[in-house]
């Protein structure tokens, strides 16, 4: 086989596995995370979002998308914050308590009874996002995973727990970006219907 023939057949693998993986999304708890999510948006809640490593960039991508990208054409954003995306505030946590702390210390000073934390995690154990599950939960915080590789712990902490159905962390990003996307096309919609109404 040619280099140039072992790329286009290796660009058709991760397709082909990425396709059968959203065919096999739980789209009913997807549609629970949205239910979640139009309530926030109807009674102006703050959604939290945090994730580490390629979760980092996806929770503030998704915050991006949540607080601008559904305000497209006059319609009103969700409160939302990536507690990703503050490096002073993350190393001033990690140094001064620990790095299990950084999200769950921004949540005590932020977070109020009725907002959401979203969380992204592709094995679904990592220490900081459980710890900023617990104190979403101790907050009185409705709390949305999505995870990958079976959920790990945080699919049973977490209210609504959506599982990618994979074991890689590169297609589990990538359908949370999918999930991501079609969570502001959803809300976008929703308001633009309002607005005909």
């Amino acid at each position: 086989m040619s280099p140039a023939d072992d790329r286009v057949s290796f660009a058709q693998q991760y397709l082909s596995e990425l396709r059968s993986i959203l065919v096999c999304v739980p789209v009913q708890d997807l549609a629970r995370a949205l239910e979640v999510l139009d309530g926030a948006l109807d009674q102006r809640k703050f959604v939290f979002l945090v994730g580490n490593g390629g979760s980092a960039a996806t929770a503030s991508h998704m915050a991006n998308d949540l607080q601008k990208g559904i305000a497209t054409g006059g319609g009103k954003g969700i409160r939302a914050i990536a507690l990703t995306d503050n490096a002073s505030l993350l190393t001033a946590i990690a140094n001064d308590e620990s790095y299990e702390e950084v999200f769950s210390g921004q949540l005590k000073c932020l977070a109020s009874a009725g907002d959401v934390l979203i969380v992204f995690s592709g094995s679904g154990n990592s220490l900081n996002v459980v710890r900023a599950v617990e104190t979403a939960h101790d907050m009185g915080l409705t709390t949305i995973g999505f995870l990958g590789m079976g959920g790990g712990k945080l699919s049973q902490m977490v209210d609504v727990s959506v599982v990618v159905p994979a074991d890689s962390y590169g297609p589990i990003e990538d359908v949370n970006m999918v999930f991501d996307h079609l969570t502001m096309a959803y809300l976008l919609r929703r308001q633009q219907l309002e607005w005909s109404e």
